[in-house]
């Protein structure tokens, strides 16, 4: 036999491959074999066994010819090997038996912790896949997302629910489910605080894969980490939608008229409550319309209810396509409906809501081949003057409409405040809009012109048409008295119309008598601030051949205030015709000066109300050269209206005035006057 030293360099190489070969392939009593006859091998040994299982762990000194050795790692004991028959070497005999035995515990050991790691994977996903059929069992559906709302896992109960396979859902973020209402209000749901702290529950809208929307019940829980952070969220959905509907019919009953789908009094009442709270926090006033029909009682009487119910469902839909969105209206009883106007500025303005609602009255209603007509009398109350909640004030609207329907004149046109003074007021009111329209129609409205000078070289460069009224009794009517109303009952687009009309017209005169052009300014209210403008104003020029150069438009802070892109798309349609554009009442409204640069505007107008200070009020003067200062460096150029004394133009020459009006230098004149005064060259006072 060999020496067992000759063997160590190949066959102790072989033998501890044959070992990992074995440990790993074979078990029982063929492994002990194979054991065995390798422990033979490297051991140079006649005998030799692997004697698999606990046994001595100190085998102790070999005994004779025989040698053992345990094959153990640490407590943990596989068997030991035992030889005996070997030559005369028997140290390296015990040293590669000893070897070998080691070799033999560590490739156990491993082999073992993988049997282990085996069987333990091999129970998770037994055990996974058990909680995966429970939950798809489950008939709720059942979904979990991370901390940026991307699905992580997904139930058949959610595949019923919706319509999406796993695979479709798993990835996308939870917002492709949502109903497009419900994006702004769960938009920030799910980073929410409540994931750390506990769950929530709410009930939603959300989206199925075949577009159709359906209400849910929504519970939100932590999902968290091995650590217990929080690193996602489980989400449990009910369809909830046939119990929504039920809900929202009972509450539809509760709160709706159900002939005409309007709401009813117990509603009205809640919204008008409402309403008259956010009226107070903004201290603006309130206002109820009780309204009667005239004349339904017969119709109902002589045709039946069928043709008298009908009527009162198309009386509904006129009073709701005449009012805003954001006005209430409602059928109380009978043939009584209320209309409750909210942040109002002034009262009268129902005054106005109740002429269109009694207007929507006039044309017929055709029903079952009927021709019916019917007008309505109307009473007001107003918040806070005549009640602070909506009860008390229905009850005083109630009162004011009786008395306007004993208005025998003309009943279908009667309209009654509550209050005996706002009745003459409105009286007065609507006496006046009787006589605005007269005059649009019958050449009462003329226009003035106040000239415009440039404080530098003293010369004249400019004039404002301005509007007045000549009453065929009253004489004059002061602008102070009808724009205001015009600008309520929206007549003002029609006196807007006229003013650009009448001022071409005139300046067209002007150019063909050879005077120098000079600008002629027409103030343009934010109603006529439309799509429509830049055409209208081209038709009119071309209409009188009139060079652009020749007018102005003055628009006020108002128009600049609400959708910036669309306003700044008209004044640049007008300004590419050559017309000018000039901002008046400067400094009176909320404009963004960061704004200011991006409108194609040639002047800014100081409003009077600051000229008027200067200079003894200190504040004016700030604002006053505050303003001009500002345009200087918009390369703007800035008149001040309202000029009357030497001071104020002193003070505005030294601040950097450009332009200047005002009765220090003429009051406003008729064209044949002012074109008088232009031709006897005007001189600048002072």
């Amino acid at each position: 036999m060999s020496d067992v030293r000759d063997l160590a360099p190949t066959a102790f190489v072989q033998g501890t491959s044959a070992v990992c070969d074995a440990v790993l392939r074979l078990r029982g009593d063929a492994l002990a074999t194979e054991l065995g006859r390798l422990a033979r091998i490297l051991t140079g040994s006649a005998q030799g066994r692997f004697v698999a299982g606990p046994g001595l762990v100190d085998p102790g000194p070999p005994g004779g010819r025989l040698l053992r050795h345990a094959v153990a790692v640490g407590l943990e004991q596989f068997g030991w090997y035992e030889v005996s028959g070997f030559d005369d070497h028997a140290g390296a005999s015990a040293h590669a038996l000893a070897a070998l035995a080691q070799l033999t515990a560590s490739l156990m050991q491993m082999h073992s912790l993988a049997q282990r790691s085996t069987h333990a994977y091999a129970q998770m996903e037994a055990q996974l896949a058990h909680q995966s059929q429970i939950l798809d069992q489950i008939h709720e559906s059942v979904l979990t997302m991370d901390q940026m709302g991307y699905i992580t896992s997904w139930n058949r109960g959610a595949e019923r629910l919706f319509g999406y396979t796993s695979f479709e859902a798993v990835g996308r973020n939870i917002l492709f489910l949502y109903a497009d209402e419900d994006l702004g209000d769960e938009e920030g749901a799910l980073p929410d605080l409540f994931a750390e702290h506990g769950g929530r529950m709410m009930e939603v809208k959300r989206r199925k894969k075949s577009g159709d929307i359906f209400w849910a019940s929504l519970s939100l829980s932590p999902l968290r980490d091995l650590a217990g952070r929080p690193n996602g969220l489980i989400a449990y959905l009910t369809d909830i939608t046939e119990r929504k509907q039920a809900e929202e019919q009972l509450h539809h009953l509760a709160y709706y008229d159900e002939l005409t789908g309007l709401p009813n009094r117990t509603l009205f009442a809640r919204l008008v409550d409402q309403a008259l709270m956010v009226a107070q926090r903004n201290e603006t006033a309130g206002c109820i319309l009780f309204i009667d029909l005239n004349r339904f009682k017969r119709i109902n009487d002589t045709l039946g209810r069928r043709i008298g119910d009908e009527l009162l469902k198309q009386v509904g839909q006129r009073f709701k396509a005449t009012l805003r969105d954001e006005d209430l209206v409602a059928r109380l009883s009978g043939d009584e409906y209320a209309v409750g106007l909210a942040d109002v500025r002034q009262h009268f303005e129902a005054t106005t809501v109740a002429q269109k609602l009694q207007a929507a009255l006039d044309a017929p209603f055709i029903i079952g081949g009927h021709d019916l007509r019917v007008g309505a009398s109307i009473g007001i109350s107003v918040y806070p003057q005549d009640g602070n909640d909506a009860e008390t004030l229905l009850a005083l609207a109630d009162i004011a409409m009786e008395r306007a329907k004993g208005d025998d004149a003309n009943p279908d046109r009667s309209v009654a405040f509550y209050s005996q003074d706002m009745n003459k007021g409105m009286q007065e009111r609507m006496r006046i809009e009787s006589g605005l329209r007269h005059a649009l129609g019958n050449g009462e409205l003329v226009l003035y012109y106040q000239p415009k000078f440039e404080i530098a070289s003293g010369r004249l460069v400019g004039a404002e048409a301005l509007v007045r009224w000549m009453h065929p009794e009253r004489g004059i009517v002061p602008p102070g008295e009808f724009i205001p109303l015009a600008e309520t009952t929206g007549l003002i687009v029609q006196v807007g119309e006229w003013v650009l009309e009448e001022a071409c017209a005139q300046a067209s005169i002007w150019q063909r008598s050879g005077i120098a052009p000079f600008r002629v300014a027409v103030n343009v209210s934010a109603r006529e601030f439309t799509p429509s403008l830049p055409e209208r104003v081209a038709t009119t020029l071309r209409r009188y051949q009139l060079d652009p150069s020749w007018l102005e438009l003055e628009i006020t802070e108002s128009t600049l205030m609400h959708d910036v892109d669309r306003v700044t798309a008209i004044m640049d349609q007008i300004t590419a015709l050559g017309v000018s554009l000039s901002l008046d009442d400067f400094g009176t409204g909320f404009s963004s000066l960061s704004y200011l640069k991006r409108f194609p505007i040639h002047t800014l107008k100081i409003d009077r109300s600051f000229t008027m200070g200067i200079p003894a009020d200190g504040s004016d003067c700030a604002i006053a050269g505050t303003i001009i200062s500002m345009a200087r460096q918009l390369c703007l150029r800035v008149i001040a209206e309202g000029v009357e004394t030497l001071d104020q133009l002193a003070f505005l020459r030294g601040a950097g005035c450009d332009e200047v009006q005002g009765y220090l230098y003429a009051a406003p004149l008729p064209a044949y006057a002012f074109e008088k005064a232009l031709r006897e060259n005007w001189a600048l006072v002072g």
